[in-house]
């Protein structure tokens, strides 16, 4: 059983004791419950999309880490005026394990 569930605006394939990254979720403690929206629900044969359905349908999380992820590096360059600009970029990540995947009602 797996489930496609919504965080941040980016979608994740999820099962139960799955580690997954998110954008950082900055009301959570380390320890903490989340529940987390889900839009598809695939349970062996049976699948679930029905919006009516799954919007009952919670996903629920324990917050493992707050951490930050890889550093992207930015570099602006205009030839033959002498301009360069260097910039940094590292994005915060919580990392949720997933304890839980409700079925679907039906």
């Amino acid at each position: 059983m797996y489930a496609i569930v919504r965080s941040g605006g980016r979608q994740h394939k999820v099962a139960v004791g799955d580690i997954v990254e998110v954008d950082k979720l900055s009301t959570a403690q380390v320890g903490d419950t989340v529940e987390l929206s889900t839009l598809l629900l695939v349970d062996g044969e049976a699948v679930t999309s029905d919006p009516w359905v799954l919007a009952g349908v919670k996903v629920t999380a324990e917050v493992v880490d707050h951490h930050k992820g890889v550093k992207i590096d930015i570099l602006r360059y205009k030839n033959k005026t002498g301009y360069r600009r260097r910039q940094g970029h590292r994005q915060q990540y919580t990392a949720v394990k997933v304890t839980a995947i409700p079925t679907a009602a039906k």
